[in-house]
């Protein structure tokens, strides 16, 4: 992603944001965080929208905000999505999970959709892991929006 920000015009340079930390501004803010990275991404005074990519998918916790849980990323991906369809909105994901472990968290619904948003990129389970050659080998999906390939 170092490299791809770098190299793409600035309407698709990708913003990076953990989804540890989008649940945590959604504990202090609220319902207005999903607004912020779904039907609020767009850049201002435009109808460009704005690429996120979501680093660590399925990390994050459901949270509560006055009572009420809600699964934050799985919103976001949900809006996205609309988005996607509407307004081309590019959306990338990182996770250590497998497809079918995805839906086991989200469901069948979502997941159907990530398979309309995103193309794979599987890794070896030999790999090493990409964000620091400290750690040990594990595998390392990269999920990319199917539309990007069109773009550049």
């Amino acid at each position: 992603m170092t490299l791809k920000r770098a190299l793409a015009p600035e309407s698709y340079r990708p913003h990076m944001v953990s989804c540890r930390q989008i649940s945590f501004e959604f504990s202090k803010i609220g319902y207005d965080v999903i607004n912020r990275y779904s039907t609020n991404a767009f850049f201002p005074y435009t109808n460009v929208p704005q690429v996120h990519c979501f680093d660590d998918l399925v990390v994050e916790q459901t949270v509560n905000y006055w009572g009420n849980n809600c699964n934050v990323m799985g919103e976001i991906l949900l809006s996205r999505y609309d988005l996607f369809i509407s307004n081309k909105m590019i959306t990338h994901v990182t996770t250590n999970l497998n497809s079918q472990e995805l839906e086991e968290v989200y469901g069948n619904r979502l997941r159907s959709r990530m398979r309309a948003m995103f193309n794979l990129i599987a890794f070896n389970t030999l790999t090493n892991d990409k964000r620091a050659r400290s750690f040990s080998s594990q595998a390392i999906l990269l999920v990319i929006n199917a539309y990007e390939k069109n773009c550049m």
